[in-house]
């Protein structure tokens, strides 16, 4: 928060309210399940299919470690999948290898845990291994010893581990989530919230709503989360395109998506500083000049059709005649000596700017089609 919020006393502390009050509601929880529920299925089915290939396969009693390597390695994100097979396996050997040998010599019990934790991760970090070689090691010595397994079943536990590893392989390489519908989701939801913040700054600006306006505020505060799971779902699509061979037909369409991050971020940003520009100016007690209102209005409508756009896997550019249409509409507007109701009018022409680059324009494309603002004195 600037100083310049902070000398606006009614404005903190109503920000300090809404802050305290902005929790995730129920609906954006479930919104976040369903938009994990593939990755959910698929560790489900693969645990399943992992404990069934080591039991009626391969013929062990209780091969428990199959679906949890299983699940461990899904739970990743894709481009680490490789990676984080290797890891696990290499991480169930050296601690399944020091508690066979501990509980052969040594038998099984407090001390021997401890010390099967200490050599085993003292010898996961010999082999340069990450934190999660050293924390299988650990977890996975402690296992063994405390079942008091015997030698022969270090062998099971590491054929366990290879079939949960090759389950989670399988399932990750053939059945991937399709890499162009998560990054296209998170895109249109992002963009949908730049118009309910809009909205939301438009009705407060009319009501004089100082609560109101610091609640918009406080959920602008929360679009963060918005823009890493876009840069998380685009990276991700990058990395299905790279290990599946069956989806390389979505290549041209995610990396698309991936050219959107940067842009959509930025606009983003402008949207959450123009947020806090409005919220400023009703805890002043500035009412907006005639036609702000039904620009922010006017710029909700435009983000609308480029989420519908990017919802329906098709271009962003279709808003960019409706933003065009904003951009001219700033020029017309009145202007005033209120330092607060000023940078409310420079941050929609800067929103207009960002969201323009949105639907492929450059940079000096996009500030060349805002026109210049109408003069004070006009």
């Amino acid at each position: 928060m600037d100083d310049y919020l902070r000398s606006d006393a009614p404005v903190v502390e109503a920000l300090d309210r809404a802050w305290d009050r902005s929790r995730l509601s129920v609906r954006t929880r479930l919104s976040r399940v369903r938009s994990r529920g593939f990755l959910l299925v698929q560790c489900a089915v693969s645990a399943g299919v992992a404990w069934w290939l080591a039991t009626d396969v391969v013929g062990h009693p209780q091969p428990f470690f199959a679906p949890i390597v299983a699940v461990v390695c899904l739970g990743m994100s894709y481009g680490q999948r490789l990676r984080r097979v290797f890891e696990v396996a290499v991480g169930v050997a050296v601690g399944v290898f020091t508690a066979d040998v501990f509980v052969h010599l040594a038998g099984s019990g407090p001390w021997q845990i401890a010390a099967v934790v200490l050599v085993s991760m003292a010898l996961a970090t010999l082999l340069d291994g990450g934190p999660v070689v050293v924390t299988q090691s650990a977890v996975q010595g402690i296992v063994i010893a405390a079942l008091v397994a015997s030698p022969g079943q270090a062998l099971n536990r590491w054929t366990d581990a290879l079939l949960g590893g090759a389950v989670a392989l399988v399932a990750a390489t053939v059945v991937p989530q399709a890499p162009l519908r998560r990054p296209r989701v998170a895109a249109a939801e992002a963009v949908r919230k730049i118009g309910e913040l809009l909205r939301r700054a438009a009705a407060s600006a009319h009501d004089g709503d100082v609560e109101g306006a610091a609640e918009v505020l406080a959920s602008a505060r929360g679009t963060e989360s918005l823009l890493r799971e876009l840069s998380s779902a685009a990276d991700e699509g990058l990395s299905v395109l790279t290990s599946s061979p069956f989806k390389r037909q979505h290549a041209a369409g995610v990396r698309k998506m991936v050219d959107l991050v940067e842009p959509l971020d930025r606009a983003m940003r402008s949207t959450r500083v123009l947020v806090r520009r409005v919220t400023i100016a009703v805890g002043r007690g500035e009412p907006l000049p005639p036609g702000y209102e039904e620009l922010l209005l006017e710029l909700a409508g435009a983000t609308d059709v480029i989420a519908r756009a990017l919802s329906e896997n098709a271009s962003p550019e279709i808003g960019r005649t409706a933003l065009l249409a904003v951009a001219a509409d700033t020029a017309r507007v009145p202007r005033t000596e209120s330092l607060a109701t000023e940078t409310v009018l420079a941050q929609i022409r800067s929103t207009v700017v960002d969201l323009l680059q949105l639907t492929g324009l450059d940079v000096d494309q996009a500030v060349a089609a805002v026109p210049r603002e109408r003069p004070r004195d006009a």
